[in-house]
């Protein structure tokens, strides 16, 4: 299942860096796509020109090596995974607390697939709850923990904290892929971001929602094999990936048509998005003025299109359709009235009382309502983790 994925390597300053010309090796020999980060401190344990002649590419240690802009976004954004290793004490607690100061860091925050980190350091290292806080961190941000192994150390000290082998990495990435692909075949719709109505060709009504949770909810689909259809509302949010297809649009007028019209071949629509309820009757043509009587004070609004209603209404027996509800109050009873009059299957429910959770956050706590009135929390967790663990829930 390695063969064609690009695999991202990064590599710190540990004396276990030597395994990583096996693991490169290894790669390649299973038809995958190797590029090598390294961090300063890792070019003095294993040189960048023997990484770059197994790999057959350049190696990046520097974000500026005084001749190129190495660019760490579009890296983060071309990969399949990115594995990290040996990853070092002081590179786990860069990770953890977002300290970009290296080309392995600065990647890992750009980085839109999923994250591996194999671990390497001494044995108090390896104990001491600075690092074990840090771990746990990673693993709440998504993160995935290859476990260290047990045996000498390069201290002469014996017990946890070597290295993974380089043939146990291997397998790891290789059953990572076998198990992502459970949605292959599937069709996906997926909502997500506001809504923009014109009010004239400068103002118009909206919203706060940024699309993150939508399109990490897509590309959780995509990484599964699934082939995706984002309908994404005005959004900043840039995302690439070869399942996914962004079908870009400003009102909820807009984002009706296109959802009608993909519905029909979609097994599962989430929708995710925050659409306009309300929309202005007249749209200026011209920019309203505060003089010469024109004015916001008369401003006549009629409901927009109901989307999530209307393909309700059209659901076939063999689609799935799970909706959002963002409440301030009485969250549990109106997402229940919203799942019933709108024929979803499932409901998401946000609330904007938690913590940590609704627009602007790299984070999100959601309950999940199903048919049969079962609710099913997901605890706070980077928005990436929430999306993986609903995706997985819808496919049980």
């Amino acid at each position: 299942m390695i063969a064609g994925k690009k695999i991202l390597l990064g590599i710190c300053g540990s004396i276990a860096a030597y395994k990583m010309a096996y693991l490169v090796r290894g790669l390649i020999k299973a038809g995958a796509e190797v590029q090598v980060l390294m961090t300063p401190a890792a070019t003095g344990f294993i040189t960048p020109l023997t990484l770059s002649t197994l790999s057959k590419r350049p190696v990046y240690h520097d974000v500026n090596d005084g001749e190129n802009w190495n660019n760490h976004v579009e890296l983060g954004l071309w990969a399949d995974a990115y594995l990290i290793a040996p990853a070092t004490a002081t590179t786990l607690g860069k990770l953890a607390h977002g300290i970009a100061d290296n080309m392995v860091v600065a990647t890992y925050l750009s980085a839109r697939c999923p994250v591996f980190f194999a671990p390497a350091m001494d044995l108090d290292m390896w104990i001491h709850p600075t690092t074990t806080e840090n771990i746990a961190r990673l693993q709440r941000f998504g993160n995935r923990l290859i476990p260290v192994g047990t045996g000498e150390l390069a201290s002469g000290l014996s017990g946890p904290g070597r290295l993974a082998e380089p043939d146990d990495m291997l397998r790891t990435l290789d059953q990572f892929f076998q198990t992502e692909q459970t949605a292959a075949g599937k069709r996906i719709l997926v909502t997500a971001g506001p809504t923009y109505e014109a009010l004239d060709p400068v103002r118009f009504l909206g919203n706060r929602s940024t699309g993150t949770m939508g399109v990490e909810i897509a590309l959780a689909w995509a990484r599964r094999g699934a082939t995706v259809d984002l309908v994404l509302g005005p959004s900043a949010l840039r995302s690439e990936h070869p399942n996914l297809t962004i079908h870009r649009v400003e009102s909820a007028q807009q984002m009706y048509e296109r959802c009608v019209a993909v519905f029909p071949k979609a097994d599962y629509a989430i929708m995710a998005a925050a659409v306009a309820d309300y929309r202005p009757k007249n749209v200026a043509t011209e920019k309203i003025k505060k003089t010469g009587g024109q004015d916001f004070s008369n401003l006549e609004l009629e409901r927009t299109p109901d989307i999530a209603a209307t393909l309700g209404q059209q659901k076939r027996a063999d689609q799935t359709l799970v909706g959002f509800a963002l409440e301030t109050t009485n969250e549990q009873a109106n997402a229940r009235g919203k799942l019933e009059r709108k024929n979803f299957d499932y409901i998401v429910l946000n609330s904007l009382r938690d913590t940590g959770a609704g627009f602007g956050t790299g984070t999100n706590r959601v309950r999940v309502l199903d048919r049969a009135g079962t609710w099913t929390e997901i605890p706070l967790a980077a928005k990436r983790e929430v999306a993986k663990r609903l995706v997985e829930m819808l496919l049980v």
